[in-house]
């Protein structure tokens, strides 16, 4: 059996609410905020970045189990906002858990499936037994321009998994992806913030890959919507995912749990992951979820989970919901503070 062992989370404290966004811009953002269906979303601090909150949730994931970390084989850190353009995220996770000096590492770029892909990554090497653990890890502090439509949503945090398999909390029965070269959102090498297609985003790259990934997993497991208590999808914003699930035949009440994107925006490569880290809060042995993530360029990762009965002797608290009920609210200006938007010659 190869799964999930353990699992941590971070988000920044720090709230911005969409209104306040829209204050700024006028009555178009106020549609836009609107058509996104995101009500706040999390800011990073000053001394917040991609590298703290991979530590922040990978030291939680540790402390959950209590193992030995020279024990972690490898360590993977997806990203589409790694502190340093060249200088590894993954070996600051390392030196920062006292894991040693031998283990496999790598930071990986997919958009916001990086952090998937570094889990097929674990349970690949877990399976073939050449790590006893491996640490998969999303986390961002994404980019959006003033008055882009992505500032609404691109905000920060992050969720690390602890993949073996020994004391598996949630069994990983099967996993698949679907990719495709579509040019949907990019950013340039020196370019401070992402471009994208507008609506161009939607069908043709979002959905086509979310659906069709969710699609062929369950028909090569032989499941249907109704065999799966949970769905986690890629969040972007707070429609796209409502209606993915219902374009494959899931209920609101399956998704509920793992919608966080109205409360903290849309953490990038850490999205689907916080929102399956959600899941795992309240998931009972048996239950089955199934998590698609997307990553625009573009891909989807797709794994049928099943939670286990040592996932009741596994300490889940604090909860992802409990973390975003809490926060400070601060205004555009020290938002743009936070962010580095204000340039100084």
């Amino acid at each position: 059996m190869i799964g999930i062992v353990s699992y941590g989370t971070y988000i920044p404290r720090y709230r911005i609410k969409a209104e306040e966004i829209a204050r700024i811009w006028g009555e178009d953002g106020d549609v836009i905020s609107r058509g996104l269906g995101i009500i706040q979303k999390s800011v990073p601090s000053l001394d917040e970045d991609t590298a703290t909150i991979a530590v922040e949730a990978a030291r939680e994931a540790v402390q959950r189990v209590k193992i030995d970390t020279t024990k972690i084989g490898a360590v993977y850190v997806g990203s589409e906002s790694h502190p340093y353009v060249v200088k590894p995220t993954a070996t600051i996770v390392g030196e920062a858990l006292g894991i040693g000096n031998e283990y496999f590492a790598a930071d990986l770029e997919f958009a916001c499936k990086a952090g998937t892909a570094g889990m097929q990554n674990c349970i690949a090497m877990a399976k073939a037994g050449v790590i006893e653990y491996g640490l998969a890890i999303g986390a961002d502090t994404s980019q959006g321009a003033p008055g882009d439509p992505l500032e609404y949503s691109a905000s920060a945090g992050g969720a690390a998994y602890l993949i073996g398999s020994k004391d598996v909390i949630a069994e990983v029965e099967a996993m698949y992806s679907f990719t495709s070269d579509t040019p949907d959102f990019w950013r340039k090498e020196g370019q401070p913030y992402p471009s994208h297609g507008g609506r161009f985003t939607g069908t043709p790259a979002y959905f086509r890959h979310v659906t069709s990934a969710a699609k062929l997993i369950m028909e090569r497991t032989g499941l249907n919507a109704s065999d799966f208590k949970y769905a986690v999808f890629h969040q972007p914003n707070g429609k796209f995912p409502a209606r993915a699930a219902k374009m494959l035949g899931f209920s609101s009440e399956q998704i509920k749990q793992g919608l966080i994107v109205p409360y903290i925006g849309n953490t990038y490569s850490g999205s689907s992951l916080l929102g399956l880290a959600a899941v795992l809060d309240v998931v009972k042995p048996d239950e089955r979820i199934l998590l698609i993530s997307f990553g625009s360029g573009a891909g989807s990762d797709a794994f049928v989970i099943r939670a286990t009965k040592a996932i009741e002797d596994l300490e889940r608290n604090p909860k992802v919901w409990d973390k975003i009920k809490g926060g400070v609210y601060i205004d555009y200006g020290l938002y743009l503070k936070f962010r580095r938007k204000i340039k100084v010659r």
